[in-house]
């Protein structure tokens, strides 16, 4: 049977594959590049190829690439923004691999910024160089491009829009497929591969204000922890600061790169927001900037702050910042006039599926790279600009793992790592939540996160939301429907399934939030206001309570 060509309008998954790749953002994408010189690759994406955390990301992608720069001055950042909790060795090989892999996207056609025939670096909050690479204010939408355009020149590689993965099938403990649901006509399929890459990005669609789209409902960390993979550092969710004000669903990002080249943020007074706050000023970490607004908002009751852009000439904003001109004309506002109004919405996930060096989960078979996935890197607070980073490189080490065990004549699965011991996962004191319906669940799931579960937390209100979410959980559906395939039933049965992976992510961010009883990096308890170094100067590590 003759194999459809990637961009076919609906193409015929194959039932098995040499490997299986679930997500179509940079790490699934540049995974599937290297992976083709091992066999056929199969990339699954659950809407259509381009709609990924990737194509959102505005700012750029970190690499100590200036002549003023070096991987151990991008070591010492990544650090600090971890709040004690990155691991050095981890961030010490993402710096120092990092600028070779950026000069790999170029040769995949990604089209960065120049000046004067070099790169054209950015400046961003925590950087202490200027090491943003950066493709105007749509970095992640030309990444995107020029990925998806090398994957369509790939004979090895197959991709399948409109097809979610469910849950993973296991057998001997060992990840071998995935379970699928075509929603364009409600059939299921059971896809087969000896080895598996989660790409599917993070799960900002928790909250009820996110930059993130639609699409990110957290379904690869709810899968591998059904499955036995343990999570860790689930509470580290990341809120940006400036997201265009009124939010909308998602928000639109304000990028950092515009506090980079000298953009102010002020109260409505028009004081300056971050003067005494922090060395650095508008260009603190975003846990510090997210923070203090919060503070400013709830002490002033104003709906937003501003970011006041008039130190940046006009025609530079102009030049470098299309998207966040544009983004503010099409909500009629007039960044000239009162600046941009803006406020914080969640962001990134820092926690995730563990894996080690190689990009390895606590599951044999499987590999997980990008937001989904939680390396040690990012610890407490990610820096601005490394999650691009990160992605790539972790890729491109489990493609190399890949290479090593079929050079050394060994099945994909041999010499695996030990899963991770970690804590059960604790349950809440159900109750009834008083609502059915998937849609009211997950309206009400993104709302009581917002509220209770945010940038400020509290342990009573910790306490209740779990509870709640555990309520809410019991009555959702647990698998696929097997109703006719008419759209009606597809889109709900859809829906639940987004609906219960939302639920599963909310619950273990809420329980790892209650379990860490301090405040580091962007977890911030007002029970716990200080950092407790000799309880929890640890990763929080989940597993699934058999």
């Amino acid at each position: 049977m003759s194999r459809p060509q990637p961009h076919s309008h609906r193409p015929r998954p194959p039932e098995t594959a040499d490997l299986l790749v679930i997500g179509s953002g940079i790490a699934g994408l540049s995974f599937a590049l290297k992976a083709a010189r091992e066999g056929r690759v199969l990339v699954i994406t659950k809407k259509s190829r381009a709609d990924s955390n990737t194509n959102w990301a505005r700012g750029g992608i970190a690499a100590g690439l200036g002549p003023d720069d070096d991987p151990s001055l991008h070591l010492q950042d990544t650090l600090a923004a971890g709040a004690g909790l990155s691991r050095r060795d981890r961030v010490e090989m993402v710096a120092r691999e990092g600028p070779d892999r950026v000069r790999e996207l170029m040769d995949w056609g990604v089209r960065f910024h120049r000046e004067g025939g070099r790169l054209s670096l950015g400046q961003e909050g925590g950087h202490s160089r200027r090491r943003i690479v950066r493709a105007g204010d749509r970095t992640g939408q030309e990444i995107e491009r020029a990925l998806l355009a090398a994957v369509a020149d790939a004979p090895e590689i197959q991709v399948v829009q409109h097809l979610m993965a469910v849950d993973f099938v296991l057998e001997d403990g060992a990840c071998v497929g995935v379970r699928a649901l075509d929603h364009r006509s409600g059939a299921p399929v059971e896809l087969r591969a000896p080895v598996t890459m989660l790409a599917t990005g993070g799960a900002g669609q928790v909250y009820r204000h996110t930059t993130n789209p639609t699409v990110a409902t957290g379904d690869g960390v709810a899968m591998a922890f059904r499955a036995g993979a343990p999570v860790a550092n689930m509470e580290f969710v990341q809120f940006h600061p400036t997201a265009l004000y009124p939010t909308r669903d998602p928000a639109f990002l304000m990028t950092e790169a515009l506090r980079g080249e000298g953009a102010v943020l002020r109260r409505m007074d028009g004081s300056s927001l971050m003067e005494g706050v922090h060395p650095r000023g508008s260009l603190a970490s975003r846990d510090v900037v997210a923070r203090t607004i919060h503070a400013e908002l709830a002490r002033s009751g104003a709906p937003h702050v501003v970011l006041d852009v008039s130190a940046i000439p006009e025609a530079k904003l102009e030049a470098r910042f299309p998207g966040a001109m544009e983004g503010c004309r099409a909500q009629g506002v007039d960044p000239y006039d009162e600046g941009i109004p803006v406020v914080p919405a969640a962001h990134y996930l820092c926690g995730g599926v563990v894996t080690d060096d190689w990009a390895r989960t606590g599951l044999p078979g499987l590999f997980a790279a990008g937001e989904v996935a939680c390396t040690g890197v990012h610890g407490a607070n990610r820096l601005a600009s490394n999650s691009l980073l990160e992605a790539v490189v972790f890729s491109h080490r489990a493609a190399l793992e890949l290479r090593r065990a079929r050079e050394a004549g060994q099945a994909p699965r041999d010499h695996w790592p030990e899963a991770v011991a970690g804590l059960p996962l604790p349950a809440g004191q159900a109750t009834s939540a008083g609502i059915e319906g998937s849609d009211r669940l997950r309206l009400r799931l993104r709302d009581l996160m917002w509220e209770s579960v945010g940038i400020v937390r509290h342990g009573e209100e910790l306490s209740r939301a779990l509870a709640e979410v555990e309520a809410m959980l019991a009555a959702v559906p647990g698998s696929p429907a097997t109703d006719p395939p008419h759209s009606a039933v597809v889109a709900r049965t859809l829906d639940a399934v987004e609906s219960r992976n939302m639920l599963e992510v909310g619950r273990l961010i809420v329980a790892s939030a209650l379990q860490r009883r301090e405040s580091r990096g962007l977890h911030y308890r007002s029970d716990y206001p200080g950092p407790d170094d000799v309880r929890f100067l640890s990763d929080t590590v989940l597993t699934r309570a058999f």
